[in-house]
């Protein structure tokens, strides 16, 4: 049977693989040796189920929507991954990745950040765990989520602001990746997402996959069946994508839909609609779609939701898109901002504006009364509430 999982190369089609400069090599060899063994150990999974329940606070309740479910004439089911210790599902892939960098014996973690809540994960983790911790955060970034940079220097992490380029979540990737090439025998760098090179794009899909092996069960309770119709979440590196539809991403049944940033349009050039412009090429040692010129140069995006900002896409993701296993539609600014202000007014949640793209795609669906739809609400608004606020304001 054909798999959309990733292939023993690190392939997901013809996307993936490693490209990276020749000093990392060792680095990334040892992680592709390393994970699947230390995942699959019975040890570390003890360990992390344990960190799960006690310290994240897992599982994540998957609540029937009411009011929302009348007005889309749907069954809506909202996981909520903003009820997780720091507000997000970023904290499941920092306690794994930092299991996995201590059974290999590093003691310096780095990590890049965008909205700032895998910054806030990772310092988490490096608190928890006693270990040094530098995060990498574009200056546009740390401005823009300043009550989130400020909980990292509290944990105890380094924030290091990023001025080249845009200045966003692209920049502060290329120099946590410049860190690791100078420090590579004692670091272990904690990417947040299902991007860059194999293994990372696996490892942190499997590390995310708690959140569909919880729907299943939660859906056997609710529903009497243990998978939905329609499964959606946002997209930008794709990790809380991945975790939604991990168990599911075989299954033809179930109906994929995800939200990438229109930004201000796709037509405008102020965008991060990576799927609906991108053209193959490498990122982050990975070969994906890309937003890009004629030259091949990377285009800089633009989204109003600092976690979308990012000009390209998980392998995953693009080739979910490249078979046409996902729908993925684009949601602008004022879309994702109306939607998040929805959520908040008829079910008392404020989502932050990643899932608020989720949200908006539900004014673009069509449900029949009796479809179960499962939407991730990856993190909560409160690192966004002057971006709501200020929106009107304009």
């Amino acid at each position: 049977m054909k798999s959309f999982l990733v292939d023993n190369n690190g392939y997901y089609g013809e996307f993936g693989g490693a490209y990276i400069p020749e000093i990392l090599y060792k680095c990334v060899e040892d992680l592709k040796d390393s994970y699947l063994k230390v995942i699959n150990s019975d040890e570390f999974q003890k360990e992390y189920r344990l960190l799960l329940h006690d310290y994240v606070g897992r599982p994540s309740p998957l609540y029937y929507a009411n009011r929302m479910s009348e007005k889309y004439s749907c069954k809506l089911y909202l996981k909520r991954e903003d009820l997780n210790h720091t507000g997000a599902h970023k904290i499941n892939n920092t306690v794994g990745q930092i299991l996995i960098a201590r059974h290999m014996g590093k003691t310096r973690i780095i990590a890049e950040t965008g909205a700032g809540q895998h910054g806030v994960a990772t310092a988490t983790v490096c608190a928890l765990m006693n270990m040094e911790c530098i995060v990498y955060m574009g200056k546009t970034d740390v401005e823009r989520q300043y009550i989130n940079v400020e909980k990292m220097k509290m944990l105890g992490a380094e924030v290091i602001p990023v001025t080249s380029g845009n200045m966003t979540l692209k920049d502060a990737t290329n120099e946590a990746i410049r860190d690791w090439c100078c420090h590579p025998e004692n670091t272990y760098y904690i990417i947040g997402s299902t991007v860059g090179p194999h293994p990372y794009p696996d490892m942190v899909a499997r590390l995310q996959s708690i959140i569909s092996e919880e729907i299943k069960k939660q859906l056997i309770e609710k529903e009497g069946r243990d998978y939905p119709d329609y499964l959606i979440a946002c997209v930008g590196g794709g990790s809380n994508a991945a975790g939604t539809i991990y168990h599911y991403i075989d299954d033809e049944r179930v109906h994929i839909v995800l939200a990438e940033a229109g930004g201000l349009g796709v037509e405008t050039g102020q965008t991060a609609a990576t799927i609906q412009l991108g053209k193959m090429g490498i990122i982050h040692g990975s070969r994906t779609f890309v937003i890009q010129n004629e030259d091949g140069q990377i285009e800089e995006p633009y989204s109003i939701s600092a976690g979308l900002d990012y000009p390209g896409i998980g392998p995953m993701h693009a080739n979910l898109a490249q078979q046409h296993r996902t729908t993925v539609l684009s949601i602008n600014d004022d879309e994702a901002i109306a939607a998040g202000y929805e959520l908040t007014k008829m079910e008392g949640i404020i989502p932050a504006l990643e899932s608020a793209h989720a949200i908006g795609t539900l004014k673009k669906l069509k449900f029949q009364p009796d479809d179960v739809v499962v939407l991730t609400v990856s993190g909560r608004g409160d690192k966004d509430i002057e971006t709501y606020l200020n929106y009107y304001k304009k």
